[in-house]
């Protein structure tokens, strides 16, 4: 279905041209002064023993390690990539017009330490080359009314991972700020079956307030209440609240514990869809080496049947067709009155059958309202003509990207974006309760945004980064289910801010976990894409090593279910959550898993029973 993609645009870094002259003309500098004994050491954790506490990492490119450390059992370790130098940053205190001395040991190539916002002349050092600890050392004189200044340090663009630790800045104590006391008067107001409302009392001193959901922070916000969404149905939460400022957090909230709803009959999963749902793509329109299947042979495990594919007649004409397999490719194809006869014997038997739009090859951007008014008309005349339950959208490739200025997801005003949305509303709209939504989306788009969204706040990321996830927010509430091409993938960082490679049960259990979850957009506490009910996602697997890179074991497959659905056999990954709930599984394809003798389908009836 897919095609393996590199999350960022490659960026041509000459980092052999670096020399200390040219830095020197960008006012760079390797100084070593003795600070005075009466000076205190100003940097917080700088030896990175309370893990990032006081620090943070662009783009989640930093965590602890304890190995290799210069001193203690722990010291930071940052990952550049092509378009993010693994900057992390801390800022602390000052006393106006003073000096200060910034030092720090750091392993690696082209590291630097550095500090900003010192109202005089901001200053950097830096390593060419550490294969072991090297110290590194600057000095600033604060201006006359500076009171905050940020330290830095970082590597370089598409660089191997860098390592510091006992960072200090030397110098004279400004009265030091304290993290503020706990909240009170924390209480649950409005509940519903996706949300919590949440109000506390404020606090003196308090910047911002962090809430945790079932111990796990959530989301940050300024004021003294919040409404958290996207909650599962009928679950009982634990929640609590940390007043935050310069110092750090304070201690949290007493917890106060709310249950959501039961999930009304409306939405995205009034559909009729058993509790676990078995999804399969079936080669309507083409052969390919897997052999043509029809549609009457399917056995009756599949619960979900998605024909692919429709296509456009362009790019951007918004105009989908539906082109049946001709008997020239498919020579067993069956006729139209079979086709659609066998349509209604699946709907009879409780299944769904569905057009999926897009596929590798059917690229669709909608780029104009004309162009989304002729995909209704069009998409409508194949669900109508062929009496269809729904739609399955399968945009990738380029189909969907950001524009440069796109940089919320909750409010996206791309055009191909917006357009889509709206499409998908008024098909919804037009077919009602009953009409079946689900998306099936790469890697790339969905999950990958945690990291990268768009082009990033300075440019040169692929912006097709994370370009579902305003799709799929938008239409959340009439989504059936999302089930992510689990394949086809590069490596992805998972809430762990660790990378997750395809083959093993371990990429399926992170990536799931991110979506029933929920995860920070570009790593923005801020910007929280709020988690998934359990029964809109399936896992997407190929059927066999046929059918995709990323093929998984049934023995992995089930490893991958016990942990998501029971939190056993999870290996080394730890689930935010336990959702037996979760809807099931989705392959690419019918006919591979025809092919390989319907190994998926045997595995998912065994397991789901």
């Amino acid at each position: 279905m897919a095609r393996p993609r590199p999350a960022v645009r490659s960026r041509s870094r000459l980092l052999t041209s670096l020399t200390a002259a040219a830095l020197a003309a960008t006012g760079l500098t390797a100084l070593s002064t003795t600070a005075h004994a009466a000076d205190t050491d100003l940097a917080r954790n700088g030896g990175f023993e309370s893990s990032l506490d006081g620090w943070t990492c662009t783009a989640n490119t930093g965590r602890t390690v304890n190995s290799p450390v210069h001193s203690g059992t722990s010291a930071l370790q940052a990952t550049p990539t092509a378009a993010d130098n693994a900057q992390c940053t801390q800022t602390v205190t000052v006393k106006p017009d003073s000096a200060y001395t910034l030092s720090g040991y750091v392993r690696g190539s082209y590291v630097y330490l550095g500090a900003s916002g010192t109202g005089t002349t901001d200053v950097s050092t830096w390593t060419q080359s550490a294969p072991d600890w090297q110290k590194l050392t600057t000095t600033f004189r604060t201006g006359p009314s500076t009171t905050k200044v940020t330290l830095y340090t970082h590597g370089w663009y598409g660089t191997p991972a860098y390592n510091a630790d006992d960072i200090t800045l030397l110098g004279p104590g400004a009265q030091a700020p304290v993290p503020p006391a706990a909240p009170t008067g924390l209480t649950a107001g409005s509940v519903t079956s996706s949300s919590v409302a949440l109000s506390w009392g404020a606090v003196s001193g308090a910047t911002s307030y962090a809430i945790y959901t079932n111990g796990t922070k959530s989301r940050t916000v300024t004021g003294t209440s919040a409404t958290l969404s996207g909650l599962t149905p009928a679950t009982a939460y634990s929640f609590q609240v940390a007043a935050v400022n310069d110092a750090g957090e304070s201690a949290k909230s007493a917890v106060v514990t709310a249950t959501t709803a039961q999930g009304s009959s409306g939405g995205g999963g009034s559909t009729g869809l058993p509790t676990h749902a078995l999804v399969g793509y079936l080669h309507a329109s083409f052969a390919n080496g897997a052999g043509y299947t029809r549609l009457a042979d399917v056995p009756d495990s599949w619960d979900v049947i998605d024909l692919a594919f429709g296509e456009p007649t362009s790019t951007t004409s918004g105009d989908i067709r539906f082109n049946r397999c001709p008997a020239t490719e498919c020579p067993t194809v069956e006729s139209d009155a079979d086709f659609k006869a066998a349509i209604k014997a699946k709907q009879a038997a409780g299944k769904k059958v569905l057009i999926s739009i897009g596929g590798q090859n059917g690229q669709v951007q909608l780029t104009t309202t004309a162009a989304r008014d002729t995909f209704v008309s069009s998409v409508s005349k194949i669900i109508d003509e062929y009496g269809l339950d729904g739609l399955d959208i399968d945009f990738e490739g380029h189909s969907l990207s950001l524009n440069a200025n796109d940089t919320d997801f909750k409010n996206p005003t791309t055009p191909v974006i917006v357009n889509l949305i709206s499409a998908l509303k008024t098909l919804k709209a037009k077919y009602g309760d009953k009409f079946v939504l689900s998306m099936a989306p790469e890697t790339f788009f969905v999950q990958n945004g945690y990291q990268f969204y768009g082009t990033g706040k300075w440019g040169g990321q692929d912006p097709r980064c994370g370009a579902y996830l305003p799709v799929i927010h938008a239409m959340r509430d009439d989504l059936t289910l999302l089930h992510v091409q689990d394949y086809n993938s590069g490596p992805i960082m998972g809430l762990d801010n660790q990378y997750h490679s395809m083959g093993g049960a371990d990429f399926h259990i992170a990536m799931t976990d991110m979506l029933l979850t929920g995860f920070p957009v570009a790593g923005d506490a801020n910007n929280v894409f709020p988690p998934l009910r359990p029964d809109q996602i399936a896992i997407g697997m190929p059927a066999s090593t046929n059918a995709g890179n990323g093929y998984v074991s049934p023995a992995e497959t089930n490893k991958a279910l016990n942990c998501l659905t029971k939190k056993t056999d999870c290996g080394s990954y730890t689930t935010h959550g336990t959702w037996p709930g979760l809807r099931g599984l989705m392959t690419w394809s019918v006919n591979w898993d025809r092919f390989n003798n319907w190994e998926f389908q045997k595995n998912f009836d065994a397991y789901f029973g």
